[in-house]
């Protein structure tokens, strides 16, 4: 493994100013994930965070693919309160199909996933 570049205590400070508050979301399996119907409303889902992604709420999407109950990771470029209610009308979550839970977290703008 290659060593990690040195980072100073100013140029962290530096870096630290710079970071924003954004909204992280776990969605685990809901009650209803096994349910006749459930791709569909998760198909629904994916297309709702499609438009989240457009119109620029949902910074990052991150669906989980293992042999936990853990489906996905999201980032909102919301406060805590707004992204619960975005989440209280996602169609999965009203069917039972997903739950959720909200976390505070910052960031740093203009940070992106790898190519």
């Amino acid at each position: 493994m290659e060593p990690v570049e040195y980072v100073s205590d100013e140029q962290m400070a530096e870096r630290r100013a710079d970071a924003r508050p954004y909204t992280v979301v776990l969605l685990s399996q809901g009650p209803n994930y096994h349910a006749d119907g459930a791709r569909d409303i998760v198909w629904e889902h994916g297309r709702r965070n499609y438009g989240l992604r457009a119109d620029g709420r949902l910074a990052i999407v991150l669906p989980i693919f293992d042999d936990t109950a853990v489906c996905g990771v999201g980032v909102f470029a919301l406060g805590l309160d707004e992204t619960r209610e975005v989440m209280e009308h996602d169609p999965a979550v009203e069917a039972g199909v997903l739950v959720f839970e909200v976390h505070p977290a910052r960031g740093f703008p203009g940070d992106t996933l790898p190519g």
